[in-house]
């Protein structure tokens, strides 16, 4: 009777490590059914893994792997979609001391381990076992009673210590009363993942029209891939704080947000962002850097300018400058409008600019930062500085009139080397109250500290513009 009693403990004790032992369920990312990408202007990306995964009902223990390096633990959240009041996560680990060679030897401090090393003198393998003492900087050995400081070899290790991993891996205790599998959605935030655009500006050979591309390109660095993935970008500037919790809840209520397009991005606007969604799956390898269609429009109307811009400092003070010669910058721009092709919110990016040459070979002309760009909003783009127009600024006359009241008679000659006649505009800032007292042009005022001068020089000519302005600061 003692014998069947005992042997029945005994097989109670058996299924119970069985039981143990299967509650443990391991997913990769090959139990994967939807993955779904977010990637912001400031680094950060919101990763949506669904995976299909049975599990024993119960508690148990649940090994979420092949998510990113980069993960922020405290914003991890998991649910079963089909099932979502018959699973829980009680808690929750984050693994992420991962194996390497460093890692193996300090779990080996103390321990005996073996040195394979080929003998070239013998012709065969040498075996010395020796104890490591330590693995700071460089290994230290105990070999018989004498200290090794290094040794030749293959170091040979008896087993794998525990508790490090190859990926890092989310570990949830959960509780589970489906029998039925799950579809659990896990999202969470991680870094080393951003996107930025970039434009190309083709301009055609009267500098009146254009014809625009855009380019997102999106670049992984956050230690994990996405297969054929939902990508969405978010452009503008989503504020964070300091506190990683507080960030990771305001930044999971964005995870709506969408980004401008045209052939194969869609574009919403979701608060005070702009989310581009990609209309099809993509595939975003770890190390990778992808580049994806964003929009094309051509035949936009276009305008150039030539500037020359004045300082606020020069009606308050004597300007003798070596050289009197000032830059003529020379910029591009557009509307952002339906009525000129395009009219959809512009990303932050940089936008390059190309011309044809007479052999009709495209050549760069300059390139330029442009914000995000709202739909009925001016692009304004500087391409660089005129060859062939020349602006002199002389001071042909200064007063102190008071302490707080100068002035200053100015001529500024323009000369046009080009072949066809252009329009210059000089530009001025000024300080606090002003007036001008004589002008050989009339004058505009942009704002109230701002006047322009739109002058125009024919082709080989030259054009002097003489104005007095008074100024109280």
């Amino acid at each position: 009777m003692k014998v069947r009693i005992a042997v029945f403990i005994l097989g109670i004790i058996l299924c119970s490590v069985v039981i143990a032992s299967a509650q443990t369920v391991t997913s990769t990312q090959e139990d994967q059914a939807n993955v779904e990408v977010t990637v912001y202007n400031n680094n950060l990306g919101l990763i949506k893994d669904t995976r299909k995964i049975t599990l024993p009902t119960g508690q148990g223990e649940l090994k979420f792997m092949d998510v990113a390096s980069f993960i922020n633990p405290v914003t991890v959240h998991a649910k079963s979609l089909n099932a979502p009041d018959k699973f829980m996560v009680l808690e929750q680990n984050y693994e992420y001391d991962l194996i390497d060679q460093d890692k193996l030897l300090d779990k080996y401090v103390g321990k005996k381990i073996k040195l394979i090393d080929w003998n070239p003198y013998q012709d065969k393998k040498e075996i010395v076992e020796a104890k490591l003492i330590s693995n700071n900087n460089g290994q230290v050995y105990e070999i018989g009673n004498e200290i090794y400081l290094g040794h030749p070899g293959v170091k040979v290790l008896p087993q794998l210590p525990e508790n490090l991993i190859a990926k890092p891996t989310l570990m949830w205790l959960f509780d589970n009363a489906s029998k039925e599998s799950h579809q659990l959605e896990v999202s969470y935030l991680t870094n080393n993942i951003s996107w930025k655009a970039d434009y190309v500006l083709v301009v055609n050979q009267e500098d009146t029209l254009g014809d625009l591309s855009g380019w997102v390109t999106i670049n992984n660095q956050s230690g994990a891939a996405y297969k054929e993935a939902k990508l969405k970008l978010v452009a503008g500037e989503v504020q964070q704080v300091q506190d990683e919790l507080a960030r990771s809840r305001r930044m999971m209520k964005t995870e709506v947000m969408e980004l401008a397009a045209a052939p194969q991005f869609t574009e919403q606007g979701f608060f005070e962002y702009h989310i581009y969604d990609l209309g099809r799956r993509t595939t975003i390898k770890d190390k990778q850097t992808k580049q994806i269609s964003l929009l094309e429009a051509s035949g936009i109307k276009i305008q150039k300018e030539l500037l020359v811009y004045g300082l606020k400092s020069y009606f308050v003070s004597y300007y003798r400058p070596q050289n009197p010669k000032q830059p003529v910058d020379v910029y591009i721009k557009f509307k952002n409008s339906k009525e000129n092709q395009m009219g959809m919110p512009l990303p932050a990016g940089v936008m390059r600019l190309y011309k044809e040459d007479s052999a009709k070979s495209l050549q760069f002309i300059g390139e330029d930062n442009i914000e995000h760009t709202p739909k009925d909003e001016e692009v304004k783009l500087k391409v660089g500085e005129a060859f062939d127009v020349v602006a002199e600024r002389r001071q042909v006359d200064f007063q102190q009139i008071s302490d707080r009241v100068y002035e200053s008679e100015w001529e500024v000659t323009l000369r046009n080397h080009k072949q066809e006649d252009i329009v210059v505009e000089i530009i001025e800032p000024l300080y606090g109250d002003w007036q001008v007292i004589s002008e050989s042009h009339p004058h505009q005022k942009l704002d109230a500290f701002t006047i322009r001068f739109d002058i125009g020089v024919p082709k080989d000519g030259e054009v002097k513009v003489k104005y007095r302005i008074r100024v109280r600061i």
